[in-house]
């Protein structure tokens, strides 16, 4: 099957140009300009993008599943990549398993995670999830008659084990640190954000600029950390007021298409969720249904914002490995990714939510596109 859809609700359409990508600087924020636009290569052409959710490189490490797995996930990238060809890559957290891994190793497999991105010269942009910097949690077999295995702590050391006892500690590495490594990547659109919204890092807005005005957006793509792992699963009312200024700084009136980016689901997709294990139907749309909604610990003003803004289209969410659907929610798009690594819980075959942008008119399409090289698609 193959999945396109466009995207409407009571009139209002999901209808985005993305053109030409342009990282917005908030003032104090912690990143840099971009070398180079992104943009569409004539005004009938189209712009794809590619969404990798929940990959969870590095579970149980020290296991023989685990590196198994990772490798599974980069067959998956890579055969989206090739199949695909996008060009925009969202990375919408989860891109790790920290709570399995040694501190030294959490940059160690989120380099691996853009490595097949990075390889093909596509650019891409990061966020947050609830396992990216959670505390590492100590396997109860290791206390027993087994012990603890050996574990290669850092790239420098060798395979049998840790030089040194001091290089062997399970802190954690922070979302801070691993954003700051993710944009020193020249292909890399990701940001820190405002340190104002600490403890939640990457919340940023990319530009996105059209071809036959390169100077005036068409678009704004806005990235926000849903928690978890380091702090609770919520979008603070501090963000929600960030997103409101911003957007209305940015786009006063309303009259540009905007498409939000989170990792976990808001509580407002529970409340417009299929019945877990129905079959999906009209006005949602989707293949996965397996699932129950597993949302934030709570809501402090985002949703409300976002619709009734009339400007935002949709919201884009991972977290739950076992829903890809779409529903309309009041004046916008609800919609899960699809589970793409073989880290995680749910043994579902994996994919990736592609977005296929129209410049002229202005349009946009989805489907899922599956590892085995099938397309998912519902009229």
């Amino acid at each position: 099957m193959h999945w396109a859809v466009r995207m409407g609700v009571g009139g209002v359409g999901l209808l985005i140009c993305f053109l030409s990508f342009r990282l917005i600087i908030i003032p104090g924020d912690a990143t840099r300009l971009l070398p180079k636009y992104l943009s569409f290569s004539s005004a009938n052409s189209t712009f794809r993008i590619a969404v990798f959710a929940d990959l969870h490189y590095g579970e149980n490490a020290w296991t023989d599943w685990g590196p198994l797995h990772d490798e599974n996930s980069d067959r998956v990238i890579s055969s989206v990549l090739n199949m695909e060809n996008p060009d925009f890559v969202v990375y919408l957290g989860d891109v790790i398993t920290a709570n399995n891994l040694a501190m030294p190793n959490a940059s160690n497999y989120w380099e691996m995670a853009i490595s097949p991105t990075r390889n093909k010269n596509i650019p891409w942009a990061s966020l947050f999830g609830n396992h990216d910097d959670m505390a590492f949690e100590w396997p109860e077999e290791w206390f027993g008659s087994l012990g603890v295995p050996s574990i290669q702590c850092s790239s420098s050391q060798s395979a049998t084990g840790c030089e040194q006892e001091s290089d062997c500690y399970f802190q954690g590495t922070t979302r801070a640190e691993l954003i700051e490594m993710d944009m020193q990547h020249n292909l890399s659109h990701s940001s820190y954000g405002p340190k104002s919204l600490w403890p939640s890092v990457s919340n940023y807005v990319l530009e996105i600029n059209s071809y036959m005005h390169p100077e005036l957006p068409a678009a704004f793509l806005y990235f926000l950390d849903s928690g978890g792992g380091s702090y609770p699963e919520v979008i603070s009312a501090t963000q929600a007021r960030w997103f409101q200024q911003t957007s209305a700084q940015r786009n006063p009136g309303a009259r540009i298409p905007e498409i939000v980016f989170w990792h976990i689901p808001s509580q407002a997709y529970g409340k417009i969720a299929p019945s877990p294990g129905s079959p999906i139907k009209q006005p949602c749309v989707g293949s996965i249904n397996l699932e129950a909604v597993a949302p934030q610990e709570a809501e402090y003003g985002i949703m409300d914002i976002l619709t009734n803004r009339t400007s935002v289209k949709a919201v884009i969410v991972g977290h739950n490995h076992g829903l890809d659907w779409c529903c309309p929610y009041k004046s916008l798009w609800l919609c899960f990714a699809r589970h793409t690594g073989y880290g995680g819980y749910g043994s579902w075959p994996r994919g990736a939510r592609i977005l296929e942008l129209v410049e002229e008119p202005f349009a946009v399409n989805s489907w899922i596109r599956m590892e085995d090289g099938t397309t998912h698609k519902f009229s």
